[in-house]
Order: structure tokens, then sequence, then C-alpha cells
């Protein structure tokens, strides 16, 4: 392990374990849930350090900086996968398909375009989420909650079974609960099997409202880097 990042393996555990013990006192099984590690602003050593703890799901917000991080990490761990979690620019969306296995923000029909394009282009196909605008705010990217199922039909009858759920980040001054019980029965409704929600300060409520996926990344980097 990279010694350099000598508390990332023991914030992996604990992170881990709280995941855990959230779905079984949700009633669901101790493993339901997948832990992203958002490693964005994070060097290469601090990923490494994580993997060596057998972290296998990473997220980035930006394209450029998983374009510099996560090439040659994939070629020594192909059993890795990265999330593309930030919001995405249509003239980026081609390098997005190029380099990340889940792409979380689709929110908009340009980008759908775009990234219809960007498959056919490099004849590669990224798991596609919906980012959600759960709490309608005007400064934050998603489709609304109103679109949502219009959007969710469009999609799929573009991309198939790659559509494969939604996400969203709840309102930063609100209780996040309800917001992730309506995404959860949301994807239900529409038979998407990945709810993405949660991040370090509320995961173990997105687990408890069913959530399949957490985004971590303080919580297991600390600060910043």
């Amino acid at each position: 392990m990279d010694n350099s990042y000598p508390l990332v393996a023991d914030n992996l555990r604990r992170v881990q374990d709280r995941i855990a013990a959230a779905a079984v006192r949700a009633g669901r099984a101790a493993d339901a849930v997948t832990l992203v590690a958002v490693s964005k602003t994070h060097p290469v050593e601090a990923v490494l350090a994580a993997m060596a703890a057998g972290q296998q799901h990473f997220g980035e917000n930006r394209v450029q900086e998983a374009q510099t991080k996560f090439p040659d990490l994939r070629a020594a761990h192909p059993d890795m996968r990265l999330h593309i979690i930030g919001g995405l620019q249509t003239n980026k969306a081609r390098d997005a398909v190029r380099v990340g296995d889940v792409i979380e923000t689709l929110d908009r029909a340009r980008l759908a375009d775009a990234i219809a394009d960007a498959i056919t282009r490099e004849g590669r196909t990224p798991q596609l989420l919906i980012q959600v605008n759960i709490g309608d705010e005007p400064q934050k990217s998603g489709i609304s909650r109103a679109d949502t199922d219009g959007f969710v039909a469009d999609c799929r009858a573009r991309f198939g079974t790659a559509l494969a759920g939604l996400m969203c980040i709840p309102p930063a001054d609100e209780d996040p609960a309800p917001h992730f019980a309506w995404l959860a029965d949301r994807a239900a409704r529409h038979g998407l099997p990945i709810v993405s929600m949660g991040m370090s300060g509320d995961y173990e409520i997105a687990v408890a409202q069913g959530a399949t996926h957490v985004r971590v990344g303080s919580a297991i980097f600390g600060a910043r880097g």
C-alpha cells in the first residue's frame, strides 16, 4: 500500500462497515450497496492505496482529471470501474464514453445526443444514469422531477439496457430522506436497477431509503487534495 495515504484502508473499512450496518438495519443484505470512492482532486497514489485495500469503484467529477489518472490504472487493474459523477459538457461526451464505465450525469436531450454519437464513434457503451434535480434547485444540474418519466422513456428507447438507473444530490438544507425515497421509488417504477444517492454526510440515510450505490469521498480520502 502507498505509505503516503496510510489512513485510506482504515477509512474504507469504517465506511464499508457503516454501509453494511445501515443496510442490515433496513432489512437489506449487508452487501446490497456498492461503495463508489470519490477520488476527485486526489492523486493516483490515493487511488492506489484504496485499490490495495480492495476498492474497485471510483468516482471522478472532471473528465480531464479522470483521463490523467485512470487509463494506466485500468491496464494494471482490469476489474476497476470508473464512474463519471460531475456535470458533463456535450463536447466532453466522447472523452467520458472513452474513459468511463458509468456516466451518472445524463440530464438533458443534447447530452443524450452527444453520448449516443460518442458510443457509435468509440464502439464502447458505458452504463448510463439519469441525474434528477431532486429538489428542483435552479443552481443544480439534473432533469426536473416533472420531466423525469418522459426523459427516462426517451433514453430507454435510445439506449436500451445501457440506461441503468437514476442519480441525485438532495438539497443541502433539507432532510434528504424524502428525496431519496422519491428517487428509489421512481427507479423501481421504471425497472431501473441502480439508485445512486448518498455522499459522505448522508450515505447511511440513503442506504435506508434504498440506495444501491453511494458516493463517498472525504470520509475515505480526507479533505480534497
